[in-house]
């Protein structure tokens, strides 16, 4: 039987092992104990940069232990040349990954920060992971001692085929980065499409934008070629705030003072008392015209936000009833007059034939 000292793949298994027991063990104490660190300070950049080496302890501890097994003696030389050549483009495959996190991160980061410059949505990130990966890609391609040049002119005389190809894909792409660098169309905005959708923009993504419907919690897709070409109302810009307008009409006997008084003053009560108005802008009571049965007029409200005026209708409405019947104040039906002509020879007037006299 074969001592494991005198065979050199056992001594080789066994160090690889060993490294990567030693890597399991630095992930599950060392790593671990650097995450409590990290959560008991105020900032998250160092939550970020020990979310961004997970697992990796793991894979840099198993590189060492095969960078050490083929230096055991009886090691061949062809072996040690693969290693050798493939080791250097493993450890900056795991190190492209450690950046592709840390960028992600940083970038969803500083849009949590600056979301007036950079909006967080998954197309921002996915970019920056690949602005990375492709950096890291050229990098193992040098160090595999791979022409570059030769490289990018085949990509480039290949990428017009592809591009043909993934016409839609890619024009759903660079609408998507339109849309984000013109901001006009921002993820958590109110939006209302010309096609009739609207709900909060959840997220601008490579090919699609996602809406969540209000109040069914529906999501749409839309693709982003097509939500960069249709005409969008964002209830967000350039303010979230906005003034909302509840038609009333009421007598023609009514004092017009004394409703634009009560009136006023439970709206006054409603912006400060229900959550979603602004009592800090007076509301507005504005006569617009004679209806058929009543005189008009319109009450203007300011909300936080779009989704807001739902409850501030419905207790305007509710409180504004109870005024008036309190107040004496008369909010009449429809009231239509018919003027009928009794059927007569001289008038000309055809109307239903009599009924015929029963047999007796």
């Amino acid at each position: 039987m074969t001592q494991f000292t005198g065979d050199p793949w056992l001594a080789q298994v066994g160090l690889i092992l060993g490294a990567l027991l030693l890597g399991y063990l630095v992930e599950k104490v060392l790593v671990r104990w650097l995450h409590w660190l990290a959560r008991k300070t105020q900032t998250r950049w160092d939550d970020l940069v020990v979310n961004s080496i997970r697992g990796m302890t793991v894979v840099w501890f198993a590189i060492l232990g095969i960078w050490g097994a083929i230096t055991l003696q009886g090691t061949t030389p062809l072996l040690q040349q693969i290693v050798v050549r493939t080791i250097p483009s493993l450890l900056v495959v795991s190190l492209v990954i450690v950046g592709m996190r840390l960028a992600a991160g940083a970038v969803e980061q500083f849009a949590k920060a600056r979301s007036d410059i950079i909006p967080s949505s998954t197309l921002v990130t996915n970019l920056a992971r690949l602005l990375v990966a492709i950096l890291g890609f050229f990098i193992i391609l040098q160090n595999l001692d791979v022409r570059i040049t030769p490289l990018l002119t085949a990509l480039g005389v290949g990428g017009l085929a592809v591009a043909l190809a993934l016409q839609d894909t890619l024009g759903n792409l660079f609408a998507g980065v339109q849309i984000i660098l013109s901001r006009q169309v921002r993820p958590h905005d109110y939006v209302r499409l010309e096609s009739g959708e609207e709900g909060y923009v959840e997220d601008v993504k490579s090919r699609n934008t996602t809406i969540r419907t209000f109040p069914n919690q529906n999501l749409v897709i839309v693709p982003n070629s097509t939500l960069s070409s249709s005409i969008v109302t964002n209830f967000s810009l350039p303010r979230r705030n906005l003034w909302i307008q509840i038609g009333v009409g009421v007598s023609y006997d009514s004092d017009l003072e004394h409703v634009e008084e009560v009136t006023l003053d439970v709206a006054r009560e409603v912006l400060s008392s229900v959550e979603g108005g602004v009592a800090s802008a007076d509301p507005k009571v504005r006569y617009n015209s004679f209806g058929d049965s009543s005189i008009d007029f319109g009450v203007q409200l300011f909300v936080s936000e779009f989704t807001d005026q739902f409850v501030i209708r419905h207790e305007f409405i509710k409180r504004l009833h109870a005024r008036y019947a309190a107040e004496d104040i008369e909010i009449p039906f429809p009231i239509r007059t018919v003027h009928m002509q009794p059927h007569t020879p001289e008038n000309g007037v055809v109307g239903p034939p009599p009924l015929p006299t029963p047999d007796r």
